[in-house]
């Protein structure tokens, strides 16, 4: 039987890159359900290609305009931010892949770990926010979250690799982002244009800009302290500008145990849709020949304050890596839209995180709050910073 697969986000990055792997694999995957944000002619497009059983646009305005052309081409369609939940909760589905982007995504994993489906999550804001109760809540639903991030799903098969050894460390590896060896006074006119230049991976815009400040690498920390119930200080990070090994873990004896791969998004969604099999893909391999040489650092810590300011947030906890990743998501939307420097990203950042380091995060409602919060102090806190090339008026 093929396994029934929703893509939440189809029309970003991952959700496109989930498709292609769906594409080639036909016999084994069935699409019942497609989402986008506002999208919708290509949403439509996918949905001619793949005739979901539903689909979901998440902005009501994109809904009314492209509702008539989805129609032809699906059974249910679905809008706002309950048509997400409803869609993650499908009941033919087996699998949910969510590639949502920001917070937006955390009630869409709720809902489907709360119906017991499969979980392949690129989301990693859920995880940030509000890991513990939704690997609680795969716990007692019989639900599976299953890594699609390079990295964790790196560390997924090293930990299979190493059969029933618990690992003593792992280690997360960054590229270090575009402007990785620059001085910081050197960053303050960087603009968007130069801040998206991924020297390895293509990514969306949000990921790739937090790439760029290791914010990324940060909440990927936090994701990696939730999904394999290891402490902090027990993560380490390390720079490695080949972006060929994804991950590592380190065991009991010393030994370390390494996933390797091209940069290449469809290695690590193709075996979260196919897991645990793996799927024969036709995409890009590693030539280490070709590639000639491996190299690791320790990240610069005073370079990269988003990346403390991440541990410090798991450190805190409540809902404090929920007002983060509100806030993340205003700072870098400001900067992309030129209202901020990059240089004043991480000085916004930690500013609202000291307001909002008190906040609850017990339960999905406190969660969600701490996001808006975070995101509401990041917008009240813009106007003390000017836009690149401008002067804060007093």
């Amino acid at each position: 039987m093929r396994k029934r697969v929703v893509v939440l986000g189809s029309t970003g990055s991952i959700g496109m890159a989930a498709l292609d792997v769906i594409r080639r694999f036909p016999g084994q995957f069935k699409v019942v359900g497609l989402s986008a944000h506002r999208d919708g002619a290509r949403l439509a497009a996918q949905a001619r290609e793949f005739r979901p059983e539903a689909v979901c646009l998440t902005d009501e305005s994109a809904a009314v305009e492209y509702g008539r052309t989805l129609a032809k081409a699906t059974s249910v369609m679905l809008e706002g931010a309950d048509g997400i939940e409803t869609l993650a909760a499908w009941p033919s589905a087996d699998l949910v892949l969510n590639a949502v982007v920001g917070l937006a995504g955390l009630p869409a994993s709720v809902a489907a770990l709360s119906h017991g489906k499969q979980l392949a999550l690129a989301n990693k804001e859920s995880l940030v926010a509000a890991g513990r109760l939704l690997m609680r809540l795969a716990e007692e639903k019989d639900g599976v979250i299953i890594p699609v991030d390079s990295e964790h799903s790196a560390i997924w098969q090293c930990l299979a690799a190493a059969g029933r050894a618990r690992p003593r460390r792992l280690i997360l590896t960054a590229s270090g982002g575009p402007f990785y060896g620059r001085r910081a006074d050197e960053l303050a006119a960087v603009g968007p244009e130069q801040a998206l230049r991924h020297p390895t991976w293509s990514m969306g815009p949000k990921v790739t800009i937090d790439s760029a400040t290791l914010m990324n690498k940060g909440f990927e920390v936090l994701e990696a302290a939730a999904l394999f119930d290891m402490p902090l200080d027990r993560i380490d990070v390390l720079i490695h500008r080949q972006s060929a090994v994804h991950s590592l873990i380190e065991l009991d004896d010393g030994a370390l145990i390494a996933q390797l791969g091209a940069p290449d998004m469809r290695l690590p969604i193709a075996y979260a849709l196919s897991y645990p099999e793996r799927l024969p893909g036709d995409w890009p391999r590693l030539d280490l020949a070709e590639l000639g040489a491996l190299t690791f650092a320790k990240p610069k810590r005073g370079e990269f304050p988003c990346l403390d300011l991440a541990y410090q947030a798991g450190e805190r906890g409540g809902g404090l890596p929920a007002a983060l990743t509100g806030a993340d998501e205003v700072a870098v939307d400001a900067f992309l839209t030129r209202r901020l420097a990059f240089s004043d990203i991480a000085p916004l950042l930690i500013k609202v995180a000291a307001r909002c380091e008190r906040l609850p995060g017990d339960t999905l409602a406190d969660i969600i709050a701490a996001g808006e919060a975070g995101a509401r102090t990041a917008r009240e806190l813009l106007k003390d910073y000017a836009p690149p090339g401008m002067e804060v008026s007093r």
